[in-house]
């Protein structure tokens, strides 16, 4: 296989463009988010739907995971930041904890466990969190926590935002790869 140039490989990388902080959410874009957020379970669940484990340990770009890691990638992503959000909004700008998503990709139940049990585990995640998010007011939504990473603190409505992107962009990494080997 040839090796692909980074002109080449972006689309792959970012099939739904790079995210793009917003300056300012409105309520119609949370409404928006929170639509993602909640289709997102049952959309991945219909792509992957008949998927042999060969199909699921294939790589969804050269040099990325596997769609297996992939989906236990999205389920620990999105577990994390369903705790970032309640953490922000019962203290007082609280500093999160940061985690190695690539390491996490390379133990053994995210290379190798059933992605049934993401599947599950999003179900229910995501339940949690749309129900969660469906009950904030303004306050709530203005809410933040810190990132040790990054010198700024980030609003729940602003994760909010990057999470819409989140899922958009690995769905949109399981279909490109469905797309192009054409299953």
């Amino acid at each position: 296989m040839a090796t692909l140039s980074e002109q080449e490989l972006e689309p792959l990388r970012y099939p739904v463009g790079r995210f793009k902080r917003p300056e300012a959410v409105t309520a119609d874009d949370l409404e928006r988010y929170i639509a993602t957020i909640e289709a997102l379970p049952q959309q991945i669940r219909d792509t992957v739907a008949g998927w042999s484990e060969t199909q699921l340990d294939t790589p969804y770009r050269p040099g990325g995971w596997t769609v297996r890691q992939l989906i236990h990638h999205v389920a620990d992503s999105h577990a994390n930041a369903f705790i970032r959000i309640k953490l922000a909004l019962t203290e007082d700008v609280p500093t999160i904890k940061p985690y190695e998503e690539n390491h996490w990709a390379e133990l053994p139940d995210g290379k190798n466990a059933p992605v049934e049990w993401s599947l599950e585990l999003l179900k229910y995640l995501h339940l949690r969190w749309v129900t969660l998010l469906r009950g904030l007011d303004a306050e709530q939504w203005a809410r933040e926590f810190l990132h040790p990473a990054y010198t700024r603190a980030f609003r729940v409505d602003g994760i909010l935002a990057l999470y819409d992107w989140h899922s958009r962009h690995h769905l949109a990494h399981i279909q490109g790869l469905q797309e192009r080997m054409g299953w």
